[in-house]
């Protein structure tokens, strides 16, 4: 009986080979949770990768007890049933990537994650300043929850480090504090040599108590961080309300974006300068004096050569 029934295994091993064949194109499936053996063999020939049939013969007589993991998974020409049953039990993927830049603001964040197809799930509004810019890898199918989730562990996690390495010179006493100072440098500087020196200008300015006086905030109550497209108001510049650096001295009450990594460290570990003023080169740099004379000097030069630019 043992030859026999090694002999009828071979003989099957043979016919579901030459059944089988491979996946005759690249293919990309979408496994959701739960699938069985057979379910995964019907979505696989639906695909056209392969028939169901050779797909739960191989996990039948061949297959390892590991489970089929969920996920979209590529098929790749010419695999056969059994390699595609290890990939699926393998767990590899097709990662997606969704990029947050530094300094998005949370509705922009909301914005992009409800325009990706591929995740599902209705998610509010992030808080301001708790998700930390980067690249995060999601699956199809995956929920918009759990990606947001990750990208405020991250800020958790990368806060966390930094705030533990904090010079003395900051005028953060706690980390909203620290988040909304960083959200501020974030959208005043695109230069990232230039992050400590802004971070000790404001810090100066925190110290004296100078106002901020910090474009961004201006603009953050009228548009929740997204770009105003004009220029600002007179009215704009003296509101008072809760973000108005113009209108008030202090920090104001929460971030104004989402600052990045860089940035966090900036307003922990700022310059120690006598700087109190900047003006903008037109170049994304800055300017920057230690007197009001300076200061005023300093912008009659560059509003001059941005006029000769045509940038203004």
């Amino acid at each position: 009986m043992r030859p026999f029934r090694w002999l009828t295994i071979a003989i099957l091993a043979l016919s579901l080979a030459a059944c089988s064949g491979g996946a005759p194109r690249d293919t990309v499936v979408v496994i959701p949770a739960g699938t069985s053996v057979a379910r995964a063999g019907e979505i696989l020939e639906k695909s056209g990768a392969v028939s169901a049939s050779s797909f739960r013969n191989q996990a039948r007589f061949f297959g390892s007890s590991d489970p089929i993991k969920p996920g979209e998974y590529k098929v790749e020409k010419g695999m056969g049933a059994g390699d595609i049953l290890r990939l699926l039990q393998s767990g590899k993927t097709i990662q997606r990537l969704v990029m947050i830049p530094e300094g998005m603001p949370s509705i922009m964040v909301w914005d992009r994650l409800m325009a990706e197809p591929r995740l599902k799930g209705d998610i509010p509004v992030p808080a301001e300043g708790s998700i930390l810019p980067d690249s995060y890898a999601f699956t199809t199918g995956e929920s918009r929850a759990a990606v947001v989730k990750r990208m405020q562990a991250a800020m958790d996690k990368t806060f966390a480090e930094l705030w533990a390495k904090r010079s003395p010179r900051t005028a953060a006493k706690d980390r909203n504090e620290a988040i909304t100072l960083a959200s501020i440098v974030e959208k005043e500087t695109g230069v990232a040599g230039e992050r400590r020196i802004v971070a000790g200008v404001y810090t100066n300015r925190l110290a004296t108590g100078m106002k901020l006086q910090a474009d961004p905030t201006i603009i953050y109550p009228i548009t929740k961080g997204k770009p105003l497209g004009r220029r600002i108001l007179r009215s704009e510049i003296v509101a008072v309300n809760d973000y108005n650096t113009y209108a008030m001295i202090g920090l104001p009450k929460g971030p104004i974006a989402n600052p990045g990594k860089a940035s966090i460290a900036a307003v922990l570990d700022p310059q120690p300068n006598d700087y109190l003023y900047f003006v903008a080169k037109g170049d994304g740099g800055h300017a920057f004096a230690r007197t009001l004379a300076e200061h005023n000097a300093n912008v009659q030069k560059w509003y001059q050569i941005r006029r000769d630019r045509g940038e203004m």
